[in-house]
């Protein structure tokens, strides 16, 4: 394994204090296992917990399904992309050579062989992925994640051909995933929120889900609750090192010092990492989100989260409501939201649900997923000592967040970096 610097004090004794940026599920997840390793930690967050991609996500723990973006398929949806507002991914037309560069580059990277190649990165991971959940869960994090399945449904049969094929491949790359066939009449006596013209479903069991923000205040109440501080409202400029480790420098406010920083900012990471050797290419893939209220009461709860893969519209329950979320959208990371891609999901969603109420929509969102030129997240330490990053999970920040911290906390403590990291190497 491939070893690098160990954390240690800068003094020389007592315990290490890192400074965590970023106050999401990645950035709290690792806060929290580095206090596991009776690490100090401070929280940094320039918005507040949980205030970025963290919150309206569909907040599916589904590593069978946290596969690359770079399927060959997406190609097809170029053109489109651009010209079509009601695109799942929609790239705004307008002048943007950075943007140009990433889509290329991803262009580039979308072919079975390399699809394949990165699955293979994906694979230790997604195995390890819920483990971590159990470890926040039974150390003392307050919050829920719940066991169910994730139901794929599909307007027309021959349209499950895509997700089935993307079965094997997954099977092939060594990822175990148990799924089952299910039909119109099994499909809406388990869901009957689902529309009697959808036609046939593929069970994917094993996964969970969560309710991301809550479950994401209850991390930073646990980080809190052990010692740690979170310091909410603080934006940070620039890092600097000296004679106490690492500081923090704020727009405005005290500086905080560190014997180590982890940068986990989402879509705002190069900002930071850029000038510590971080250079592979980030972009914010917007995703959009609302709840519905569910029309049909008699119904019951819906049991389990529902995926329509054709369409791109991914549905989980959401207390007595139903979230509803979809789209890729390509632009600035502080752009406002666009509400042409909600009812892009709205339109695509309408004939897909059959009980839920499209005009009584509440908690809509926007919220910027980093994702990397090589569908790859960024984990580990950076050119410049005692700066780590730990991001560009693209969708599966909630899926693979925990392990990601728990992984990289194991890394600064020991200094040895775990097997599955090794992929991750955010200066390659």
């Amino acid at each position: 394994m491939k070893q690098v610097e160990r954390l240690s004090p800068v003094r020389g004794s007592g315990r290490a204090h890192v400074v965590v940026v970023g106050a999401g599920m990645v950035g709290l997840s690792t806060a929290w296992f580095l206090q596991e390793h009776d690490v100090d930690v401070t929280v940094v967050e320039r918005s507040g917990v949980a205030a970025g991609s963290s919150w309206g996500n569909a907040g599916w723990i589904s590593p069978g399904l946290a596969v690359p973006l770079s399927d060959p398929s997406i190609i097809k949806y170029g053109a489109k992309a651009v010209l079509d507002p009601h695109s799942p991914l929609y790239v705004p037309l307008r002048p943007d050579r950075h943007l140009a560069r990433f889509m290329l580059g991803f262009a580039r990277r979308c072919t079975p062989g390399q699809w394949m190649r990165t699955m293979h990165s994906y694979v230790p991971v997604n195995r390890r992925a819920i483990g971590a959940f159990d470890a926040l869960e039974s150390g003392g994090v307050k919050a829920i994640s719940h066991d169910a399945p994730i139901m794929a449904a599909f307007l027309k049969g021959e349209d499950a051909a895509g997700l089935e094929h993307e079965i094997k491949l997954i099977h092939e790359a060594g990822l175990e995933l148990d799924t089952e066939d299910i039909d119109n009449a099994t499909l809406r006596a388990e869901l009957p929120i689902v529309s009697d013209q959808v036609e046939r479903a593929i069970r994917i069991n094993g996964q969970r889900y969560i309710d991301p923000g809550a479950y994401v205040e209850a991390l930073a109440d646990s980080v809190r609750e052990r010692g740690g501080t979170v310091i909410v409202g603080s934006n940070v400029h620039a890092l600097r090192h000296g004679p106490r480790g690492v500081t923090v420098e704020m727009v405005s406010g005290e500086p905080v010092h560190g014997d180590a920083v982890v940068l986990a900012t989402g879509a705002w990471l190069p900002t930071l990492a850029a000038r510590c050797g971080v250079r592979t290419q980030l972009r914010a893939g917007r995703g959009y989100s609302f709840s519905v209220a569910v029309s049909d009461r008699d119904a019951g709860p819906v049991p389990c989260p529902v995926y329509f893969p054709y369409e791109r519209v991914a549905c989980t329950p959401y207390g007595n409501r139903l979230r509803v979320g979809g789209t890729m959208e390509f632009a600035d990371t502080e752009a406002p939201l666009n509400p042409s891609r909600v009812d892009a999901i709205v339109r695509s969603g309408r004939p897909l649900l059959s009980g839920v109420d499209w005009d009584d929509r509440e908690d809509v969102w926007v919220g910027s997923r980093p994702v990397t030129v090589d569908g790859l997240p960024l984990v580990g330490a950076t050119n410049v000592p005692r700066v780590y990053v730990n991001g560009g999970h693209g969708m599966w920040g909630i899926t693979l967040g925990p392990l990601t911290g728990q992984l990289l906390a194991e890394q600064m403590v020991s200094g040895v970096v775990p097997a599955e990291l090794e992929p991750f190497d955010p200066t390659r």
